[in-house]
């Protein structure tokens, strides 16, 4: 079950900027804790924004995709000092490649979480809004292109349920008349697509989209909770990332495992680094426990 989000209803600007510094920082970030508190923290989001929805992703997407990473790194990747043994290859495997795969696979599953809550906040209206005047053509591409997918997904399944109702599904007749069915869905999306395409161009040519001094209708309004909130991303942000270039959390797998995590210093990253990534969580749950109060009061 779908909660309601708060954090979506935030300026664009703020929206944009939390999730520019969280993805930023997850797929560079290799500290085991900072990929830790990341991972933590995405699943924890998708969770809430989807759902059961998101636990289904994660079990059959993301863990599959986690435990194949983990496993074809050491295949490839023989670097490391401390040797475990010898494939059948003669190639070495070393525990430093085993627990770098193990850091990866981690790092990349947390990345896809972090799109999956910048896909359901970030909507293609947003990103027209940010930057519709700055690169206009170009952001007109992406959000299309953002959103296509899911369109696309909807749109195939409509197809596919009304050539059901007239027996020319693919799950219909021989396998010669199933090809010839896929064949006929495929045709009816491909002219279903170049047909919205055309729309779509057409509809904001008409209305002027990309011309100087065009005016632009906007919902959006930047307040006193917008202010606060993007004050707090960018210390928080400006903290971790200039302790990430001081050397606050190096860490590295090569040729043997060693890192900082230890120092204070360190332990203050750490904290700024999970207060930045588990903000919308928190703003959620505290807006909700409000929601309830409220409520319970009536």
């Amino acid at each position: 079950m779908k909660n309601r989000d708060t954090f979506s209803g935030f300026h664009p600007i703020v929206n944009f900027l939390y999730f520019g510094l969280v993805i930023g920082c997850g797929m560079v970030f290799m500290h085991p804790v900072c990929l830790l508190i990341s991972l933590v923290c995405s699943i924890n989001y998708a969770v809430y924004l989807n759902g059961r929805k998101a636990i289904r992703f994660n079990l059959i997407y993301l863990l599959p995709m986690l435990i194949m990473t983990a496993l074809l790194n050491p295949m490839f990747n023989h670097e490391g000092a401390t040797i475990l043994m010898y494939l059948p290859s003669d190639n070495p495997l070393t525990l430093e490649s085993i627990i770098y795969g193990v850091a990866a696979a981690v790092m990349l599953i947390t990345v896809i979480s972090w799109f999956t809550c910048y896909n359901a906040i970030v909507t293609s209206d947003k990103f027209i809004y940010l930057f519709g005047r700055i690169i206009p053509s170009i952001s007109l591409i992406l959000s299309m292109a953002l959103r296509f997918v899911p369109k696309f997904k909807m749109q195939i399944k409509s197809v596919s349920f009304s050539q059901r109702c007239i027996g020319r599904d693919v799950s219909n007749g021989s396998l010669l008349q199933r090809s010839k069915n896929a064949i006929t869905i495929l045709s009816i999306m491909i002219t279903w697509v170049l047909e919205n395409a055309i729309e779509t161009a057409d509809s904001m040519k008409s209305r002027g989209y990309g011309l100087p001094g065009r005016s632009a209708f906007s919902i959006y309004r930047f307040d006193k909770r917008d202010r606060n909130a993007l004050i707090f991303f960018l210390l928080c942000g400006a903290y971790v990332i200039t302790g990430y270039v001081l050397g606050g959390i190096y860490w590295q797998y090569f040729p043997i495992i060693f890192g900082i995590g230890s120092e204070l210093y360190s332990i203050s990253i750490f904290i700024c680094y999970f207060a930045l990534c588990i903000a919308p969580v928190i703003i959620n749950v505290k807006e909700d426990r409000k929601w309830t109060r409220l409520r319970s009061a009536i």
